[in-house]
């Protein structure tokens, strides 16, 4: 994949009440909707819709190749990110997202919550903003992020879990146990903004755009996508007070209050490859045993337009 370094600097140039949708049939609650109620809700509300059925990659590719005004995604975390990577650096179109997946952490960071139609009422008069993404050079190449990068124990349990696979409780909470019976903290000295810093025996490293990633895990509640900074969350294995601490901070919704935890805001940043699991959003780069060299990671600054909704009033 080659990354345009365009910065956006006009959310949309062109008609915005023109639009394509694409709707994912396998999301979780697709049951709730189907392409042709989104479309005639999307025509009421004065765009101009045109539905594109996309089975993989090269569909997504076709359908996105030249539309412009305001692509709805329906879909989960998944499904925004691939239609995502088309869109990001172009200033004539923006993304607008229908949630129909899990966790919806995208969606939540604009405020986009509840059922499709609903949220499509919501979308009259709608503003645009700019949101920023993550970029990546690494040994297995180049990638983009919109929630969040990083290695450690996280990746490592979704490397475990396999995202690719079925969606299972049963295999989540064993891809834990059996990460966590062999998972050891990675010695790592971070470079950020330019500045090298000691060295840390690190359990995880997470690179943030929005607050939360994965299953909803918000371990970055003060990171902000429009701020054109990321969030680097790490943390230290030696001060660390277990796994049940580190969920009930979760639960609680104050994992970088602990004292193990640290937090920098940075626009780049630079992570010892030492050949280990990566995630990047719900992906996995695999193991390199052997390989070495550096990930280099740095915000790219309102790459994206989004559309976001009226705030629902009381």
């Amino acid at each position: 994949m080659t990354l345009d370094t365009q910065t956006v600097s006009s959310p949309v140039s062109m008609d915005a009440t023109d639009a394509t949708l694409i709707f994912n049939a396998r999301a979780g609650s697709s049951r709730r909707a189907s392409p042709d109620l989104l479309v005639e809700a999307l025509a009421q509300q004065g765009y101009r819709p045109v539905y594109r059925a996309t089975e993989d990659e090269a569909d997504l590719a076709a359908a996105l190749g030249h539309a412009r005004g305001t692509v709805f995604v329906a879909g989960g975390d998944g499904t925004v990110r691939a239609a995502a990577l088309h869109l990001a650096g172009r200033a004539d179109v923006r993304l607008g997202i229908l949630p129909m997946g899990t966790a919806n952490n995208i969606a939540r960071t604009l405020g986009v919550e509840g059922d499709p139609l609903d949220v499509i009422a919501r979308y009259a008069n709608a503003g645009t903003r700019a949101l920023d993404l993550g970029r990546i050079q690494a040994p297995w190449g180049e990638d983009l992020f919109l929630e969040a990068c990083g290695c450690g124990a996280f990746a490592e349990v979704l490397d475990e879990y396999d995202p690719e696979g079925s969606k299972s409780p049963l295999r989540a909470v064993s891809a834990v146990a059996t990460t966590f019976a062999k998972f050891e903290p990675l010695p790592l000295a971070l470079t950020l903004d330019g500045e090298v810093q000691p060295e840390v025996s690190s359990t995880l490293v997470e690179v943030m755009n929005i607050k939360a990633t994965g299953p909803g895990l918000r371990l970055a509640t003060t990171a902000d996508p429009f701020d054109g900074q990321l969030n680097v969350i790490q943390v230290n294995a030696e001060g660390r007070g277990g796994l049940l601490s580190y969920l009930a901070a979760l639960a609680q919704d104050r994992f970088e209050d602990l004292p193990s935890v640290l937090n920098d805001p940075v626009r780049r940043l630079q992570i010892p490859y030492l050949g280990q699991v990566f995630h990047v959003d719900g992906e996995i780069r695999a193991a390199q045993p052997g390989v070495s060299g550096v990930v280099q990671v740095e915000v790219w600054a309102g790459a994206l337009p989004v559309l976001v909704p009226q705030r629902q009033e009381g």
